[in-house]
């Protein structure tokens, strides 16, 4: 989604720059309230050695006091197409570090790099250009959303470049990512989509539900064949019935899937959000982005594909048309509304955020809470829960001392 070229001029990201005052010297970060996968510690605190979360804190140890803020582990954003004015799904390398490191500002440690619908050329180029920065450590993966959707549901995809999920065109994805794509939306009910969620299943790759006219039944199937996620649930999809009740029933009631939701007040209604949190359970929902290229970056005009966005207040939708075009969400701002104006527990957003993406990720281990023995990726927030500190893998993004 390359900007328009009377958009304003991307950020280029910021060289690492310690604090002078503790250059890298292990710190302890001590007095906010932690958020744990057990509960809230309020007054706790966490220990970063290195590039790790420590148990125990070395001699030399830094504090610095955090008394009055929040302390969260890192986001992890599983579906992201770009921001700060630069695109993941046909950019320049430079241009994809410069919406990873917008999106870093805003507490995103972990980023999925997605893709849209094109030709399946361009989208085996594209998966090598991305796998490169998978191999650098810059993204976690790459998510091809399309070209295997239904054109009943297409959104902001060229429908002249959709096509249905065969499984030789699916494996060339994979093929191309070397071992990088995480995940893969597709309608299910097309023909060659039971056989592609297989096949992905077996590759190790994340068969996603999405841009469907599935029926309920259909979804079911789809999930019995190795269906996992559901994309952006209630977006491009059947509303709820009650005689047909469409593939929302099946994802929200069934406990190997785990639901996407774009909590960015445009996409859903917060009544929708509840219902999924009820139904689903806070341990099976993952909030994303879906960001574009104008997520921290501003209004104006963009291109998504082969197809031009109007981004105005905020709100990103196609010149023809008027679908939803992405959108310019960040994840400190889902949070923030998660908590502020839905009234979820802080605990539940978290989890939403960091814990249940990263175990989709098969990364928990390593990421999604401040657990001793991880790696040190973490955001600090004030009492308005706004951002006022974010590292990565032990280095300040932004150093809350610096403000």
């Amino acid at each position: 989604m390359a900007a328009h070229p009377g958009a304003r001029g991307t950020a280029r990201p910021a060289p690492h720059n310690p604090h002078p005052a503790t250059g890298d010297a292990p710190l302890i970060l001590s007095g906010a309230n932690v958020v744990m996968p057990t509960g809230t510690l309020e007054q706790g605190q966490v220990i970063v050695d290195g590039t790790r979360i420590a148990g125990t804190a070395p001699e030399n140890a830094h504090r610095i006091d955090l008394h009055g803020h929040w302390l969260l582990p890192g986001f992890v954003d599983i579906h992201n197409h770009g921001g700060g004015g630069a695109s993941f799904t046909s950019g320049t390398a430079d241009d994809v570090v410069t919406g990873i490191h917008t999106h870093r500002l805003h507490g995103t440690t972990t980023l999925v790099a997605s893709t849209v619908t094109g030709d399946m050329d361009f989208l085996t180029r594209r998966a090598g250009l991305l796998s490169e920065l998978a191999e650098q450590g810059d993204i976690a993966g790459i998510h091809f959303e399309g070209p295997f959707i239904s054109p009943c549901r297409k959104g902001a995809h060229s429908e002249e470049l959709l096509r249905d999920p065969d499984p030789a065109d699916v494996r060339k994805l994979i093929d191309a990512a070397r071992g990088h794509a995480t995940m893969v939306t597709l309608a299910t009910e097309l023909p060659g989509g039971i056989e592609s969620v297989r096949l992905l299943a077996e590759h190790g790759v994340i068969a996603a539900i999405g841009h469907t006219d599935a029926t309920y039944e259909q979804t079911m199937e789809a999930i019995d064949a190795g269906a996992t996620v559901a994309t952006h649930l209630f977006n491009a999809m059947p509303p709820l019935g009650h005689r047909e009740p469409g593939p929302i029933a099946a994802l929200l009631e069934d406990e190997r899937v785990t639901v996407e939701l774009i909590n960015d007040g445009t996409h859903l209604h917060p009544a929708s959000l509840q219902l999924a949190f009820h139904h689903a359970g806070a341990d099976r929902v993952a909030f994303i982005t879906d960001a574009m290229d104008a997520a921290g970056f501003g209004d104006g005009r963009y291109m998504l594909g082969p197809l031009e966005v109007e981004v105005a207040d905020g709100v990103a939708r196609l010149v023809e048309g008027g679908s939803i075009a992405g959108s310019t969400l960040t994840l400190d701002r889902a949070f923030k509304r998660a908590v502020t104006i839905d009234r979820l527990p802080v605990e539940d957003a978290v989890a939403a955020l960091s814990a249940n993406p990263a175990k989709l990720l098969g990364r928990y281990d390593r990421i999604g809470s401040l657990e001793p023995g991880k790696d040190a990726d973490l955001v600090v927030l004030d009492s308005d829960f706004d951002v006022k500190g974010v590292m990565r893998r032990g280095e300040w993004v932004i150093d809350p001392q610096l403000g």
